[in-house]
């Protein structure tokens, strides 16, 4: 985090990256992915991120979705090889629906390709009919969770003097964060994470809720400052129908009505959207990670960042607002 005056700090900030190659919904785009030109138009997306100077690059996880969706770890290979600033992760995958030795294998690849940029997000999902489709148990989601860190853990440890079946090349620790407001989710994160990302949480929740997994990270014998607290908040830049757009992208996206994320969504001008994210930084977030409710997603989230230095800039002379 880097100061910016009267006590409060400059969070990274971040972007999810949109689920396919043109970040549209499949009314609205001509569906590359698949296609000779897929990884370089995905690579020319990674290096625009960057080029907005965004902290983080992020993919989502789902093996079934109701639209088309690039897979997270195959994403993030070619954001290693065209990018070499942002950090690098997994907002969040669901490692209940997968192969944990497998995963292990993967993430310390990415964070070899990437040089060390890799940030590995845990999440259990809440989609029941994705688990019957992947034919895993929904209902054992939490259980599976951390059966997997276990074994995640047990794949990256030094082997025992019998074997010669090991993973290697190492790479350096992988850090583990993972997703979820739900208070076992934030336990989770206290006991095992190196660091907590939720979604759906409102600013005004979000301090207690950081100062619980500080308390729990005590409890659970570590030291209290030990877990990254970070936070995922949709955004949708524009004039006064922002918020009704940016809720109806996000219910076409979810399948869930947009009723249930007008409460979770930052909307109006990239300056409201930046006056919005400085709550989170206010309330503890050193790690804010914005998923644009909209398109395109890389030129939204520009606006927003360049509203959010600004601000900062604001406060470092004391100017007035």
């Amino acid at each position: 985090m880097t100061p910016v005056g009267n006590g409060v700090a400059r969070p990274s900030l971040g972007l999810i990256l949109p689920a396919t190659t043109q970040g549209e919904l499949p009314s609205e785009y001509s569906n590359t992915l698949g296609t000779t030109n897929g990884a370089a138009e995905l690579a020319e997306l990674c290096r625009s991120v960057e080029g907005t100077g965004a902290d983080s690059l992020w993919a989502v996880d789902h093996l079934y979705w109701p639209h088309p969706i690039g897979e997270a770890l195959t994403t993030l290979a070619v954001a290693a090889v065209a990018t070499t600033r942002p950090t690098l992760g997994t907002c969040v995958m669901q490692l209940p629906l997968r192969q944990p030795a497998a995963v292990a294998k993967q993430a310390t690849a990415l964070q070899l390709l990437s040089g060390g940029r890799f940030v590995l997000g845990l999440g259990v999902g809440s989609h029941e009919e994705e688990y019957e489709r992947a034919g895993v148990d929904f209902h054992r989601r939490g259980r599976l969770m951390d059966q997997g860190v276990a074994r995640l853990r047990g794949a990256w440890a030094p082997p025992g003097p019998d074997t010669d079946y090991v993973q290697e090349p190492e790479a350096s620790p992988v850090p583990l964060w993972f997703g979820g407001a739900s208070a076992a989710a934030r336990r989770r994160a206290a006991a095992v994470g190196d660091g907590w990302i939720p979604l759906f949480i409102a600013p005004d929740e979000y301090a207690p809720a950081v100062a619980a997994l500080r308390r729990e990270a005590a409890g659970a014998g570590r030291d209290p400052t030990v877990v990254e607290p970070g936070v995922v908040v949709f955004a949708c830049v524009g004039d006064d129908d922002a918020a009704d757009r940016g809720a109806a992208w996000l219910s076409q996206l979810y399948r869930v009505p947009a009723k249930a994320f007008r409460r979770h969504l930052m909307a109006g001008s990239p300056d409201a959207c930046a006056a919005a994210l400085r709550r989170y930084a206010e309330a503890g977030a050193h790690h804010i990670v914005v998923m644009v409710a909209g398109s395109p997603a890389v030129d939204h989230f520009a606006l927003i960042r360049a509203a959010f230095v600004r601000d900062e800039e604001r406060i470092l002379t004391g100017a007035p607002a």
